[in-house]
């Protein structure tokens, strides 16, 4: 069977398992839940050398860092993937949820029902944690899900798959509710992204040039965010303690990751106290200082920034620093440079605080606290199938609301239109 063949099959699969998890009840959604997540705890040995083939083939095709960190499974990160999937199956489901219904003079009730997308499509690369995430979420929410995870992870996305579809399987519901492609061919995502009779929304989560390509081929809706260009904003009316703990968590806590902080803004009434101390925290970690030339004459060990660093999502051990006049200024920055994905503010002003919240144009804002909280386990969500910074329909970190619809309902006793 060709690549064109086999996706088109999948897409046929996908559409017909949709109406099946469509009108599944919410006891049999979260016991498929549950035993997902048991399967993937008793098979912690099975993923562990799964992923260790795909580790020995990342490491001879010499991908980067970065890369690795997010393909690597350990005992911790498949102990969080089964807890993220627990997590789902105890959030409310919002299926079939009718809100907003009120009487009109005709007598008539209106109403909106919450219901599920249909198939989602997710293209992915290295963390294989979100074929579970993925699945999860759109079985709680009643989808059908495609995943195509990067052929760099694709023994370890198997392997979950595996667990997957023996939830599934418990819980009597098909194992196309929630299908991984199984090839590694490139082509596949392009007989994937044109399938428009059979999906309903793509979610991208990749770098910027499979983004890009998405969006320059394919008419399916998306649910995106190109970069995570994050900032962390010190204000002059900051606690320096508080400042310099988040603003080492926002970048070292974690480097390969879209929500981990790429600039450092600090207000110049403050810069020459917290910039040295923050400076030996970084460079003692191996952190690579790129700062403005005020932040520089503070930090002689800055190498210069350049215009196109404050654009850059590092995704590794590079930080650019740049002292600001004050709140506006940095604002002014963030609207100049940022991806509208999460930026922070260290302040105890609460006016700025508030300001900061209502005028920074983010899917997340946050105050005295790390980037680093932006996403759907920190935000409760159970897990998220990405992060959107688009401003239609979905906003940050997308779970299981995200993934779903509303549609008009009208509750009528007879009436008819005059």
């Amino acid at each position: 069977m060709d690549v064109g063949t086999y996706v088109h099959n999948v897409g046929r699969q996908a559409r017909a398992a949709a109406r099946v998890i469509a009108k599944a009840d919410t006891a049999t959604k979260n016991r498929a839940l549950k035993e997902m997540a048991a399967a993937i705890a008793r098979s912690r040995k099975e993923l562990l050398e799964a992923n260790a083939r795909d580790l020995q083939e990342a490491r001879k095709q010499q991908l980067d860092s970065a890369m690795i960190d997010r393909l690597t499974l350990t005992p911790k990160v498949i102990a969080a993937m089964a807890d993220g999937l627990k997590q789902i199956a105890a959030l409310r489901d919002p299926v079939g949820e009718i809100t907003e219904l009120r009487k009109r003079p005709s007598g008539i009730r209106v109403g909106k029902m919450r219901v599920p997308i249909g198939v989602v499509a997710i293209i992915y690369e290295s963390r294989p944690n979100v074929t579970a995430d993925a699945a999860g979420l759109c079985v709680k929410s009643g989808n059908a899900a495609i995943l195509r995870g990067g052929s760099e992870g694709i023994h370890s996305n198997l392997a979950i798959a595996a667990c997957v579809h023996a939830g599934l399987r418990v819980a009597g519901l098909p194992e196309s509710v929630v299908q991984v492609i199984e090839t590694t061919d490139r082509a596949a995502v392009g007989e994937l992204i044109t399938l428009q009779d059979a999906v309903d929304v793509i979610v991208p989560r990749g770098g910027k040039s499979l983004i890009a390509r998405l969006m320059r081929e394919s008419r399916i809706p998306m649910i995106k965010h190109l970069h995570g260009v994050c900032h962390t904003y010190i204000d002059d009316k900051a606690d320096l303690k508080k400042a310099i703990r988040i603003a080492d968590n926002a970048k070292t806590q974690r480097l390969g990751t879209c929500n981990t902080m790429e600039t450092l803004l600090v207000a110049r009434g403050v810069a020459a106290r917290v910039l040295p101390p923050l400076a030996r925290i970084y460079l003692e970690k191996g952190i690579e200082l790129r700062g403005d030339g005020e932040a520089r004459r503070i930090v002689p060990e800055m190498k210069p920034a350049t215009e196109e660093d404050w654009y850059t999502e590092y995704l590794g051990p590079i930080l650019s620093v740049r002292v600001v006049k004050d709140l506006d200024e940095a604002m002014d920055h963030i609207a100049t440079y940022g991806s509208q994905h999460t930026d922070a503010i260290v302040t105890e002003d609460k006016a700025r605080a508030r300001r900061f919240l209502r005028e920074v144009d983010s899917s997340s804002v946050m105050v005295n606290a790390s980037t680093r909280f932006a996403d759907g386990y920190e935000y409760g969500l159970g897990a998220e199938v990405g992060i959107s910074t688009d401003k239609l329909h979905a906003r940050g970190p997308v779970g299981i609301e995200g993934l779903t619809s509303l549609k008009w309902v009208v509750y009528g006793t007879g009436q008819i239109r005059k």
